[in-house]
């Protein structure tokens, strides 16, 4: 890992202050950041800013950190691409390899790139602030750290650990890969620091509080298979009442519902006029250019009258009275007119009510919401009914989800056994979350994403295109560029 460490750490002095996803061709030397920064406690709040800028896409880049987090779906059974924004159309059909792009080698290189920033900013930060702010400051740090390493871990497994400040590491050095089992163990850690540090008060300006990293740990957890730890974890911030579920399930995707939802714990914030999504509107890239279509099996998957189906997608026949954004060839979603395919379900989740023939040029800023509290209600009841069963309990969370103001759903049937819990809160988290990025994750640590995505065919004029999915994507391959860089010392994921 020499070499990438080393390229982290040059890019450094000017990505920890605003934060990329590109690679930048700089070489400062490790001696000018120190000489001009962190004299003041506004160096503090600007390197913290820094960190959480890691989150964003600058630069147009699609296939990074959390841009476009429904993107992820397109690599699974919910969702279909005309394009190939994060690389979801090449894997879907291709498959995965050390030389394919896009989220493959973007995740692993922003993620170091991130935590370089956390190592960095822990390592310095003392100089400029004390006290509280100290502690609040660093436990944030230590979150997002935390946060990256958690997507090491669950794409990539076996990787490299480095708590150091980039600008003091000693390249003739190596650092060998520690296990998925050691990296998830350092994600706790700091994540332990984190919630000890960060403030016990609702999610509202971006940055990350108590519940935020107890929900993170909880992931960790589940993840793991602790379910006993996972359910008591997401017992306590169920019970320590700092969020709820908003009454109005959409307003959760756009603003300006997202300001102050109860609901939301984390998010990638953007504001207009200065931070605005890249490129092109969500309109534009989910609906009008295809980007992510729904699959009739998803839609198969919503029960009779559920209204979270058309809270998320348009259907045939809508215009906009019900919402739809545009006029002329794409007034009405007719397969046909407009590019529409047969068998297609655009998105409605993610849009901005109102808003009419959105283009390129269009500004929206939407946030990407990374973490609801309906995740931690439905989470509880995975690892509660793993742990013991179907209990009361499991099912108060899950049917509070169902039956949420707006969404209105009955109950789940009195006396399911474990097994069939276990399959209606599958069902349960595809249809609450559609659109949001969680199905591949899901799917992987259940053990069923082979069984559910090799050979799904996603397109319904393309039967013969399949999605492609081997047992050893369970380990994603570290991207071939960085092994390059770093021969002998850094070693290819098993039978890639």
């Amino acid at each position: 890992m020499k070499r990438t460490l080393r390229n982290i750490s040059l890019a450094l002095g000017t990505t920890l202050l605003f934060g990329a996803c590109t690679d930048l061709d700089v070489s400062p030397t490790t001696e000018l950041p120190r000489s001009i920064f962190w004299k003041s406690e506004k160096d503090a709040d600007f390197a913290l800013t820094g960190i959480y800028n890691y989150l964003l896409s600058p630069g147009g880049n699609w296939a990074c950190s959390q841009y476009q987090i429904y993107a992820w779906d397109a690599y699974t059974d919910d969702a279909y691409t005309q394009h190939d924004y994060g690389g979801g159309r090449t894997v879907g059909s291709s498959g995965l390899t050390p030389n394919t792009k896009a989220y493959v080698e973007s995740y692993y290189t922003n993620n170091y790139k991130a935590i370089a920033a956390a190592n960095h900013f822990l390592a310095n930060v003392d100089k400029v602030i004390s006290g509280d702010k100290l502690k609040q400051y660093k436990a944030e740090a230590h979150f997002m750290r935390a946060f990256n390493y958690f997507w090491l871990a669950k794409l990539y497994g076996n990787v490299p650990i480095t708590k150091a400040d980039p600008f003091t590491l000693d390249y003739n050095s190596v650092l060998a890969k520690s296990t998925r089992a050691e990296v998830l163990a350092f994600v706790k850690e700091d994540l332990d620091i984190a919630i000890a540090g960060l403030p016990d008060v609702p999610y509202g300006n971006g940055h990350a509080v108590k519940g935020t990293a107890q929900g993170y740990k909880v992931r960790v957890l589940l993840f793991e298979k602790k379910f006993a730890e996972a359910a008591a974890l997401a017992k306590e911030i169920i019970d320590g009442k700092k969020f709820s579920l908003n009454d109005n399930y959409a307003a959760n995707f756009y603003k300006p519902g997202q300001n102050s939802s109860p609901e939301i714990m984390f998010s990638v914030k953007y504001l207009l006029p200065n931070i605005p999504h890249q490129d092109a509107p969500l309109a534009a890239t989910t609906f009008a250019w295809k980007g992510y279509l729904g699959t009739q099996d998803l839609i198969n998957e919503y029960e009779a009258n559920d209204p979270r189906k058309t809270m998320t997608w348009f259907f045939p026949g809508d215009d906009v009275n019900e919402g739809w954004p545009y006029t002329g060839d794409l007034a009405v979603a007719t397969p046909g007119k407009g590019g529409w395919i047969e068998g297609y379900y655009a998105p409605k989740k993610w849009l901005t009510p109102g808003i009419v023939n959105p283009s390129s040029g269009t500004l929206d800023d939407n946030d990407f919401v990374l973490l609801r509290f309906a995740d931690i209600k439905l989470m509880y009841a995975e690892a509660q009914n793993e742990a013991v069963g179907p209990d009361a309990s499991v099912y108060t969370q899950i049917n509070e989800v169902r039956d949420r103001p707006g969404v209105n759903m009955p109950g789940l049937p009195a006396g399911l056994n474990q097994a069939q819990m276990r399959e209606r809160i599958r069902k349960e988290r595809r249809v609450e979350f559609a659109l949001e990025g969680h199905r591949y994750f899901d799917l992987r640590r259940w053990g069923i994403a082979e069984q559910k995505l090799n050979g799904f065919a996603t397109n319904p004029l393309a039967p013969n295109i399949k999605l492609k999915y081997e047992a050893k994507y369970e380990f994603w391959p570290i991207p071939q560029t960085e092994i390059d860089r770093n021969t002998p010392a850094l070693k290819q994921n098993p039978d890639y």
